[in-house]
């Protein structure tokens, strides 16, 4: 098993999905100048899982890397309908791994997130205006 795809999948669905609406109203704005279709289907895939999938997909598709390089050889064996079917198989693999590590960031993240908010707290009750951060 490799993890390149499920990597950039994690990475690719984290900037569309958390970080690009945050930078500003340009995003937002982009995102409200699609085709009706297209903003549907950008509201609607918020889900790691369904996101990796097609994600998955097109990095297969442009990179060639393999979550599961034993598939490639399902696609041999099967012939016309082998490598549809190892793609897709492939895609949902790494669309498992990617739902796991977005849920994964999300559960270590909330902690960090009161930690840190915690700390800052803290340091604005003991030094007043919190100008004494050690970050």
């Amino acid at each position: 098993m490799t993890f390149e795809l499920t990597l950039l999948g994690t990475a690719i669905h984290i900037l569309i999905w958390e970080k690009l609406p945050e930078w500003g109203t340009w995003f937002k704005t982009l995102i409200s100048l699609l085709p009706s279709p297209l903003r549907t289907l950008y509201e609607q895939w918020h889900c790691p899982f369904c996101a990796g999938f097609w994600i998955a997909l097109a990095l297969h598709w442009m990179t060639g890397f393999w979550t599961i390089p034993e598939l490639n050889e399902v696609s041999t064996r099967l012939g016309t309908v082998g490598t549809p079917v190892a793609w897709i198989l492939d895609a949902l693999a790494t669309a498992t791994l990617i739902y796991t590590a977005i849920i994964a960031l999300k559960a270590v993240g909330l902690p960090a997130m009161k930690a840190h908010l915690m700390k800052e707290e803290f340091l604005t009750s003991a030094f007043g205006d919190g100008s004494a951060t050690t970050d």
